[in-house]
């Protein structure tokens, strides 16, 4: 097992609501990321087809008529676009930490799924705590479902967005020994002029790098006015949010920033170095 692992964290806007799209941004991603030297390439939570944050930005029943759609293009684990995905690690050789709308049967999950470097998934963790809104349109996973996976760089333990709040989620990892953090983030918002979203979401990562002693991979996605389909509805509606939303980060344990993090609205990978035996970290 190596002691030294180069990591990717995405920071992109996904393709959003159009499955075919995002799996191919996808797969170039993941090309751009092992081009790049990483070993590990991590997406935000449901990159694929994207966070629906029509849930926020108006009553409910005016987010219905994004449903069916969102339902659509969300992804079967095991079908042609999930084969797509694997098939590109496979060639790459790089594992890839992919967050997706997961459709099963009539459900809907908030799911990330660990595929390694020949292509084999090595697991899929459904979320477990969702917040009140994602209640709508998705069904908790199991609180017993493993979230730190062994793998030939190291075990690497997995969460999404809003988890990284909740203290059991931080035990769990603390528990298991996970040495790499992933923390997908669907990207950061501003609603209602409560401007604490990104400095409460980007100490919660910070906090598993200090007191986790966790290298931390934090991917995130770059939102155009909530997904540009805000631009369905009406004037009010679309001064409720306002991006840019990225706020892609990396760090050692401890807490010291390994890359330049990018600017809220570009999209693009950050890069660094992890030391797995937590004595030395050295920026990308």
């Amino acid at each position: 097992m190596p002691t030294k692992v180069r990591v990717a964290a995405v920071q992109a806007e996904p393709r959003w609501l159009d499955l075919r799209a995002g799996v191919q941004q996808a797969i170039e991603l993941i090309e751009t990321a092992a081009a790049g030297g990483a070993q590990l390439v991590a997406f935000p939570e449901t990159f694929l087809p994207g966070y629906p944050w029509w849930l926020w930005l108006d009553a409910v029943s005016w987010g219905e008529g994004f449903f069916a759609r969102y339902r659509t293009n969300s992804m079967t684990v095991g079908r042609t676009e999930f084969r797509r995905i694997a098939d590109a690690a496979r060639r790459h050789r790089i594992h890839v930490l992919l967050g997706f709308s997961e459709r099963c049967a009539s459900a809907l999950y908030m799911s990330q799924c660990l595929i390694d470097d020949r292509g084999v998934l090595l697991g899929v963790r459904r979320k477990p705590e969702l917040t009140s809104l994602e209640h709508k349109i998705f069904q908790c996973g199991e609180i017993s479902e493993p979230s730190v996976f062994r793998t030939g760089i190291g075990r690497i333990g997995v969460q999404g967005g809003s988890e990284q709040l909740h203290l059991p989620a931080r035990r769990e990892l603390e528990r298991t020994g996970a040495q790499v953090h992933i923390v997908s983030w669907p990207g950061f918002i501003v609603a209602r002029d409560v401007e604490w979203g990104v400095r409460v979401n980007n100490a919660a990562t910070l906090w598993y790098a200090v007191v986790g002693q966790l290298n931390v991979v934090a991917a995130c996605a770059v939102m155009d006015v909530a997904g540009s389909e805000v631009r369905r509805g009406s004037e009010p509606v679309k001064e409720l949010v306002r991006g840019p939303g990225g706020h892609a980060r990396i760090f050692a344990p401890g807490g010291q920033e390994l890359a330049p993090p990018l600017h809220g609205h570009e999209e693009g990978l950050l890069y660094a170095d992890l030391e797995l035996d937590l004595s030395y970290v050295s920026a990308a």
